[in-house]
């Protein structure tokens, strides 16, 4: 018989984490243990309010599939039972390491995987004051940061970058404006920015608002973020966008995300592998996924006052294995 745990750990932030939407000084994360014969599957979380999801929705969700999941639910159903979200992700990566450790086998393994030694993971720099975003990628570059995410509004997007590309002149820039730049003229935009050797931007306009990609010619990759959750999107963005971002609170699991690298490889979409803020138990799900993506954004523990097991070892801009 298996057995099912839900619980919500509360993270607190070393340091405030700002984007356009808002400021987090915390993150609420919901964490699933499954137990069968002795062998445990982990699994973490995080609801997000910009997709209609809160600690108490994901846990109801979750809650309603408890007999099942205990009378044996597979990963399989949960795929028709479940819809994309961070409920799905929860119950579908605990599902992957259970049923992985009842095998005698890791996550890698399962897979039949061979885990690379490192993995390059982005550094964000949260959304600030010129002067500090600058220090912050001073700092970023001093412990070896190689490529950098810059949190963007409207405000002053031309002066944070040049300031950013001064203080890391040899990293790699890519750009999140989580949906922002509405009211901005964006060609001229672009071209400017070319100017700093942005290697590309993610999300620029609101999901759903975002018509005009389709004629502006971007002289970098454009991303989609809140645009592309599941496999079934992306055929409709390709004529806007360029790459993809997987997150597995997104698309609800890794089961999903797998779907999305092969979606996105049969439309020569490029790839992306993001996270929502939370611990190492999080992030450690979707290393898998990043070893098919261009750029890998994954550095959610490193925000946290503490983080959780297993423990990822972040380092000169790697994630190491």
């Amino acid at each position: 018989m298996r057995r099912m745990q839900i619980e919500v750990v509360d993270l607190p932030l070393a340091r405030p984490f700002a984007i356009a939407r808002g400021t987090r000084t915390s993150v609420s994360v919901v964490r699933v243990t499954l137990e069968e014969a002795g062998i445990i599957g982990l699994s973490e979380c995080t609801p997000t309010l910009r997709y209609g999801e809160t600690v108490e929705s994901v846990c109801a969700q979750l809650a309603l599939l408890k007999e099942a999941v205990c009378h044996g639910l597979q990963r399989e159903e949960l795929q028709h039972i479940l819809p994309a979200g961070s409920a799905r992700n929860a119950l579908d990566c605990a599902l992957w390491r259970l049923q992985a450790g009842l095998q005698g086998l890791d996550l890698w393994q399962s897979l039949q995987q061979v885990p690379p030694r490192k993995i390059v993971t982005a550094e964000t720099l949260s959304l600030d004051s010129t002067t500090n975003m600058v220090a912050a990628a001073e700092d970023a570059v001093s412990r070896g940061a190689v490529l950098l995410k810059i949190k963007l509004d409207q405000e002053n997007i031309l002066q944070k970058v040049a300031g950013i590309r001064s203080a890391a002149p040899e990293s790699t820039l890519v750009i999140d404006a989580n949906e922002s730049w509405e009211n901005q003229e964006l060609s001229s935009l672009f071209t400017a920015l070319a100017g700093y050797r942005i290697a590309m931007v993610e999300q620029p306009l609101p999901a759903g608002r975002d018509e005009i990609l389709r004629t502006l010619h971007a002289p970098f990759p454009v991303c989609a973020d809140e645009s592309c959750h599941t496999a079934e999107d992306i055929a409709r963005l390709a004529d806007r966008y360029q790459m993809i971002n997987i997150k597995l609170d997104k698309c609800g699991g890794l089961t999903e995300a797998f779907n999305m690298v092969s979606t996105a490889r049969e439309l020569q979409m490029r790839i992306m592998v993001g996270c929502m803020l939370g611990s190492s138990l999080a992030m450690e799900a979707a290393l898998p996924v990043a070893t098919a993506a261009e750029f890998v954004d994954l550095d959610g523990p490193i925000w946290l006052a503490g983080d959780s097991s297993p423990f990822l070892s972040y380092s000169r801009g790697h994630i190491w294995l």
